[in-house]
């Protein structure tokens, strides 16, 4: 017990000092800001006090007038007087109102106002600081914009995962108490209660892996396995791939090399494949299977080796477009269910296409189809691997 009663003394014995020492340098701080806002109210006052007393000195010598040499000293001192209340003016208006303008400027940050911009007046290293200071404050204000919309996006993000789990989880918990309540009778009935079942939990399963990719995107922390690859052989390989699956589901599609030259390209092999299947599959779930039809492009324009992927499915409006490669956003705005899409699929393909440092662009008629242009760069000697 002695040995406790003297930690907890010692313990408080180092908060005690702990407390003293950050109060006393508290105090400091003050200290030598009230130093320097008490030198700049005297300079303020001195100054019309070294105005009335050359005032009063010229009236002297004008009114009393004496022997040459006390005339020539007293106008030596005049004239002194005068270029010291110079001085003084000059050093308040370089220096003690730049940095009483700083001392401003940073209690503004301290209160969490980043918008904030000095005016610099001076072309000193005052006036360099103030400089520096706009840019850091234009920096805060900007990562605070960034947090703040990081911060919208998480939100939006949360609820959009609890609308997206909630109505599969809500179904297989109703076709799962049917059964157990024994409303379900007949095998017929059974198998498909069981299918229903079975196609929320892959649906499920597929929003928590999109997701999982999506958060490593996002993050900066998904692993490529980067080559230099012909493009040429490469993209055949895989779309004669996209051509064979999508012929098994009665689907048109056709792919057409325009390239002069194998050019080479830095890339993932299996991540280009996960994008370009995103697009695709995007084109077949919005359009008609009977009517729909595929072709893909391949062709070099400037620095890029750019994939077109058009379908004659129904399009996009304009004023959605630009929303597309939104995460969780669909065209429907009732957000209805195929248990097919996770609404992340196109955002997935562009964070993808961005990692290989190139872009994905889209064109779109309505009632006439869509347009996806996937742009990689030329890997070149003299062009640096992401």
């Amino acid at each position: 017990m002695d040995r406790y009663k003297k930690c907890d003394s010692a313990k408080h014995k180092y908060e005690s000092s702990h407390k003293f020492f950050y109060s006393y340098k508290h105090q400091m701080r003050h200290y030598r800001h009230r130093d320097f806002d008490l030198s700049h109210k005297s300079l303020k006052f001195l100054r019309p006090v070294f105005i009335l007393v050359i005032i009063l000195l010229i009236y002297l010598m004008f009114q009393f007038p004496a022997n040459k040499v006390f005339m020539i000293l007293f106008g030596l001192f005049i004239v002194n007087q005068v270029v010291h209340l110079i001085w003084l003016t000059h050093l308040e208006k370089r220096i003690f109102k730049p940095i009483t303008q700083l001392q401003d400027g940073v209690k503004e940050i301290a209160n969490g106002n980043y918008s904030v911009n000095l005016d610099n007046t001076t072309s000193n290293e005052i006036g360099f600081l103030i400089d520096s200071f706009n840019d850091m404050a234009g920096k805060l204000h900007e990562n605070e914009t960034l947090k703040q919309e990081y911060e919208e996006n998480r939100k939006t993000l949360i609820a959009n995962i609890s609308h997206d789990l909630k109505t599969p989880i809500a179904a297989i918990q109703g076709y799962i108490e049917a059964i157990q309540d024994g409303v379900v009778t007949s095998p017929e009935k059974m198998n498909q209660y069981l299918q229903i079942i079975s196609k929320n939990t892959v649906y499920i399963n597929r929003l928590i892996d999109d997701l999982f990719l999506f958060s490593k995107l996002d993050m900066h922390q998904l692993e490529f396995q980067m080559e230099s690859l012909p493009i040429r052989a490469f993209m055949a390989d895989l779309m004669t791939e996209f051509n064979f699956e999508l012929q098994e589901k009665g689907l048109s599609f056709q792919y057409s090399d325009e390239t002069e030259e194998d050019y080479r390209v830095f890339l993932d092999r299996k991540r280009i494949h996960q994008a370009i299947r995103n697009i695709i599959g995007n084109a077949v779930k919005y359009s008609s299977p009977a009517s729909l039809r595929l072709e893909t492009r391949l062709y070099k324009k400037e620095e890029f080796i750019c994939l077109d992927i058009r379908d004659n499915g129904p399009g996009i409006q304009a004023d959605k477009l630009h929303k597309i490669f939104d995460r969780f956003y669909r065209i429907d705005s009732e957000r209805t269910k195929d248990l097919m899409s996770t609404g992340l699929g196109l955002s997935i393909a562009k964070e993808l296409i961005n990692a290989h440092s190139g872009k994905i662009l889209v064109e779109s008629v309505v009632d006439e189809g869509s347009c996806f242009t996937l742009a990689l760069p030329i890997h070149t000697e003299e062009r640096s691997c992401p």
